[in-house]
């Protein structure tokens, strides 16, 4: 191929153009180019960088009808409009086309893995779920999708729901038909079988969606199920001041003690933003061998706060990186977030050379996103053996011209604009700018009609939603004032 390859370590660019050699889709070779005459099919690359796919750590693919509706609200206030209380009429073809929003605009800038924690609440549908399986199918990326678990209602995770809501309004929160959460489970562990992601690009993972959204006897089977099938496990915790407090106020420790005390903390979960921490969260997490898992430019969006991601990585804890749902963030664009990961972190410290870097951002959208899967002897590494996922930028790009430092340049430069193909599992699932699969023209379309049929559904649930906001105003002040953990590690500024 005559490619300039990143090291398998990740902190430089290779000086010398390779070969690349693909069987099986994995990589069997990478030599000197032209030192072995080609066989089988070969594609001319010279000119290209080649990196490791980005891995989107998450992701919400049931937000991405709801992209550009929402600005200047925190997560609290925010939630309600992309979880209606009453459910969108949705056909599997809709969720078939939602499910490709975010898959399409993920290839197209780079990502070659997506993590999809996807509501499938408060009824399940498998019809829907397997609407989902088959974008991803169709479209070439490598997924893991993990229908969302609980067995508290959303509405009853609120701090003071009961005091600031009226009986009417409660009542009116509570769904009248749900599927318990064991039926989700048994639905996992049945899929773990033909749709494992150790063996299969389109695969499953257990997605309990947060300590307060959990009893503690589900995140027991959660965790049992993890061990025995050897699923990865995601899970929010403590994206937001609100969520930190709280749960200070109600239990009197964090929800990462919770979780240690619980024995959930493992190698392969994935703790989802983990904004908010203190020094004794972080010296759990990296004895667990459990991961962080960063969005940075979603927690920018909600104003959730910068999480210490120095800090998690000099206690040896791996962080990876993710994009959230387009209902908060409107993108999968993944260089967005590398560049982010890289720049904002410099707020933290006034010692520039503890500052996060290129190739620390770089490492965390790539290995550290494979390890946070347990999957790094597959994933993540420019190496042999590993499964050929990855990403060529056309080095005469403006992003690398002139070209002093490929692997800065790509982090802080790089619009994917200079992409030159994509491929996944070994097969080009991106030329030119263009997908090879699929139509993304003929996506389009279809998404902007099944959009003109839901708008009037959505448009009426923001109104519903719209008359619960005074409540949920005065919870979200109150939370505001309630103290946290005393050494909690400040996300925000005061002003």
């Amino acid at each position: 191929m005559g490619v300039l390859p990143l090291s398998e370590n990740g902190t430089h660019v290779l000086p010398s153009p390779m070969d690349i050699v693909i069987r099986g889709g994995s990589i069997e070779a990478i030599r000197p180019a032209g030192e072995a005459p080609p066989g089988g099919d070969t594609v001319d690359v010279s000119g290209t960088l080649a990196v490791p796919g980005f891995i989107n750590g998450h992701h919400h693919s049931h937000e991405n009808f709801h992209k550009g509706r929402y600005d200047r609200l925190p997560l609290e206030l925010w939630m309600n409009y992309v979880r209606p209380t009453k459910p969108l009429p949705l056909t599997p073809d809709d969720v078939y086309l939602r499910t490709l929003v975010g898959a399409c605009q993920a290839l197209l800038s780079g990502t070659t893995c997506i993590v999809d924690d996807f509501n499938a609440s408060p009824v399940l549908d498998r019809d829907h779920l397997e609407a989902a399986l088959a974008a991803y199918d169709d479209i070439g990326i490598r997924a893991l999708l993990g229908p969302t678990l609980f067995d508290v209602p959303f509405h009853e995770s609120v701090p003071f729901v009961h005091e600031e809501c009226s009986p009417e309004t409660l009542a009116s929160l509570a769904p009248s038909k749900v599927t318990p959460a064991a039926d989700y489970l048994r639905l996992v562990e049945s899929l773990s079988v033909t749709r494992h992601p150790r063996d299969n690009r389109v695969g499953v993972l257990l997605a309990p969606s947060a300590p307060q959204r959990c009893s503690d006897s589900l995140l027991g089977e959660v965790r049992a199920l993890a061990d025995r099938t050897g699923l990865p496990v995601i899970i929010h915790v403590q994206e937001t001041r609100l969520q930190a407090a709280s749960a200070w106020h109600q239990r009197g420790k964090t929800l990462f003690q919770h979780l240690d005390d619980l024995g959930f903390l493992a190698r392969g979960t994935s703790l989802i933003h983990a904004v908010w921490l203190t020094p004794d969260d972080i010296a759990r997490i990296a004895a667990s061998g459990a991961s962080v898992q960063h969005n940075p430019n979603s927690n920018l969006k909600l104003g959730s706060g910068l999480m210490p991601m120095r800090a998690l990585l000099d206690a040896g804890v791996n962080v990876s990186l993710g994009t959230d749902g387009c209902g908060s963030l409107e993108s999968t664009d993944m260089l967005r977030v590398v560049a982010n990961t890289a720049l904002i972190h410099k707020l933290r410290g006034d010692d520039y050379r503890h500052w996060v870097g290129a190739e620390e951002a770089l490492e965390a959208a790539t290995l550290g996103g494979a390890r946070a899967l347990g999957m790094e002897q597959q994933l993540g590494r420019i190496t042999t053996g590993m499964r050929a996922d990855l990403v060529l930028y056309r080095l005469d790009a403006t992003a690398f011209t002139p070209l002093n430092d490929p692997l800065r340049q790509l982090v802080f430069g790089e619009s994917g604009s200079g992409i030159h193909s994509v491929w996944v599992e070994g097969e080009r699932v991106v030329a030119d700018g263009k997908l090879t699969r699929l139509d993304q023209h003929e996506v389009s379309r279809r998404i902007d009609q099944a959009m003109q049929r839901l708008k009037p559904a959505i448009e009426a649930a923001e109104e519903m939603t719209e008359t619960l906001r005074p409540a949920y105003e005065r919870i979200w002040s109150r939370c505001q004032a309630l103290p946290l953990a005393p050494d909690t590690i400040s996300a925000r500024f005061d002003k």
